[in-house]
Formats: structure tokens, sequence, C-alpha cells
């Protein structure tokens, strides 16, 4: 399957992974101050905050003794796209106030806010879905103004999760799709599906959600429309409420793929995307980077290399579907 964001230098991961942590000196004593600008609760975030955090370690920064973070993060649900982006507006407005350093912004509507708020302040984005089509960079190369960092291609990636059900389920002809037309990224997801099922005879079924109380009435619709097979578009609306969607997707029987392994390790069916760890670490390079004085225009934004095949044997027996084993020999995990 296609490969999508984090273009990770294999000589460059190593020497990163072997050598000894090199001691970061901040310019003239100063302790640098990073911001953190996430889209959700702390209780979503924790694992990959985590993840960067150590990552910093590795390369010298430790919070409390040569670097300051400043956390500030997004509603929880039932919170709306107009909720969240106001209330990461103010965040990222406060972050720029306080003259942090660098902003790391993960997903597209930290990213925006922390856009909006500041054209000086270096921003690090993480797993943004596309980072060009969206306006955020000139192109990944050279993304030009403040703005670098990681994305997801998740848009690129949601026409082989139509694949990857096609694969294992030869006969699916009908396929709903649950995005969110309130944020880009869904709207290019939703797109890219349409071109994938155009190629694969499939008829898709739209089930757009822009808050937490649609999602209920949106499988319900599925069920009326008889969908054989479900697609989820990733978003800070579907990310934050993946628990509810895994669940609904259990009980209307469908077969479910989705971005991220998260979604699979709480039951869901099947996962095709990027390590959203592996990402967050990664960020950690850009703000070294920027922080001993490299410009983010000139960091070309990354891409991931590996992409996780991961299947829920458990969900399949409930589905009453057998994997094929052309898919089982290419997964990264199997959950039973």
């Amino acid at each position: 399957m296609r490969a999508t964001w984090l273009r990770l230098v294999v000589a460059l991961a190593a020497s990163l992974a072997l050598a000894p942590p090199v001691s970061a000196q901040p310019a003239a004593g100063r302790v640098p101050r990073v911001g953190v600008l996430w889209g959700g609760p702390i209780t979503f975030a924790r694992p990959y905050l985590n993840a960067g955090l150590q990552a910093m370690r590795e390369l010298g920064w430790i919070e409390g003794q040569n670097i300051t973070i400043e956390y500030r993060f997004g509603p929880p649900p039932p919170a709306t796209e107009a909720d969240r982006l106001a209330v990461l507006t103010a965040n990222a407005q406060d972050l720029a106030r306080l003259k942090v350093d660098v902003i790391v912004a993960a997903a597209d509507p930290a990213v925006e806010a922390a856009r909006r708020a500041t054209s000086t302040i270096p921003i690090v984005m993480l797993a943004v879905g596309d980072a060009v089509a969206t306006g955020f960079i000139s192109s990944l190369a050279r993304p030009g103004g403040n703005i670098t960092g990681i994305g997801a291609l998740s848009v690129e990636l949601s026409g082989k999760r139509l694949e990857l059900l096609k694969q294992i389920a030869p006969r699916t002809t009908r396929v709903a799709v649950l995005w969110n037309p309130a944020n880009p990224a869904g709207s290019l997801g939703f797109r890219e599906i349409e071109r994938a099922a155009q190629q694969l005879h499939v008829t898709l079924q739209s089930l757009p959600v822009r808050s937490t109380p649609e999602i209920a009435p949106a499988f319900a619709t599925l069920a009326q429309e008889r969908a054989e097979g479900l697609i989820v578009v990733t978003d800070p609306l579907t990310w934050l409420t993946r628990r509810e969607i895994v669940e609904l997707a259990g009980k209307s029987r469908v077969p479910a793929a989705f971005e991220l392994r998260e979604y699979v390790d709480i039951g869901g069916f099947v996962s095709y995307g990027p390590s959203l760890v592996t990402m967050s670490r990664r960020v950690a390079f850009f703000v070294d980077r920027i922080l001993k004085g490299a410009k983010p225009g000139t960091l070309p934004v990354e891409l991931p290399t590996h992409f996780e095949l991961v299947i829920n044997l458990k969900a399949a027996a409930g589905l009453g579907l057998t994997i094929p084993q052309s898919v089982t020999v290419r997964a990264d995990h199997v959950v039973p």
C-alpha cells in the first residue's frame, strides 16, 4: 500500500537512536519556552505528549530544567467545531501573547488557530491532513512562512481504506462515509474516497457530522440505507468520539475501516495509517532544530514512511467475516 507522511532518513534515525543525548544550551542562558496547542482535552493527549517529551529528553531538552512548556487544550465532546475553534483561537492568542519560542499545534483546527494568532512565532504542526491544500504551507520541500512539521497523509490514504474493505469483502457495493464537513481535512478526505469509489464501482453513502449529537442519528441512517461497509475520516470530532463510533459500528454490524490503530485497540474492525505516537516523537526533531536557530520555512515538511495495518479478529468474527490471507500476511498487528 502507498506510503504517507513522515520522511525519516534512515541514517539520521539510526544516529539519533544510538548517539547519547546532546546537552541543549539555550542562548544567553535564557530558558526557551514551547507552547503546545492540542485540539482536545488532556486525557486524550497524554500518550502522545509523553512520547514527544521522551523524544525531547533524548535530544537533551528536559522540561523544568532547560525548557519550559506551556500547555493549552481544546474542549472535550460534545463541543462543536465552532466551539473548538473558538477555544483554540483564544488559547493560541494566549500563547502568542506569552511570546513562546515555538508552538506545537496538533491537527488542522489547532494549526489554523495558531496561524491566525501569529505570523512570526514558528509553528510545528502534527497530524495535518493536507497542509498544502489547506494553505498552511506553500510546498512540502519549501513550506515558507512560519509553519513546518509533520502531516499524516490521512487524505491520500482515505481511498486506500476503501480498497482494503473491498479486499476483505469483495461483494461490498455500498459503503457509508462518516466525515466532518466543518473541517477542511474532512472534505478533502471525502473527495478522495469519492474518486476511489468510482474506480471500485462502489456507491457511497455520505454521513456528514458536525457535532457529537449527530453521530448516533448518522448510524441510524446507515442502517436504513443498508450500507455494507463504513469509512471513518479522522478529524478532532471523530477522534475524540472514537469509542462511541466503534460501539455504534459494532451494533450496526458493519465492517468499519479507520485511519489509526487506536480505534481497533478499543474494538474497531481494521485500520490503516501512520502511527500517531511515532509522529509525536518526530515533532521533537523540529522543535530542537528551531530552538537552535533553524527557520521553519526552510525545514521541509515530513510525511510518514510507514503505515500500520491493524486487524481485530474478534471484531471480524462478530461480523461473520473471514480475513483473506492476502490481507493478514500484510498486517503489522493482529488484535486477537
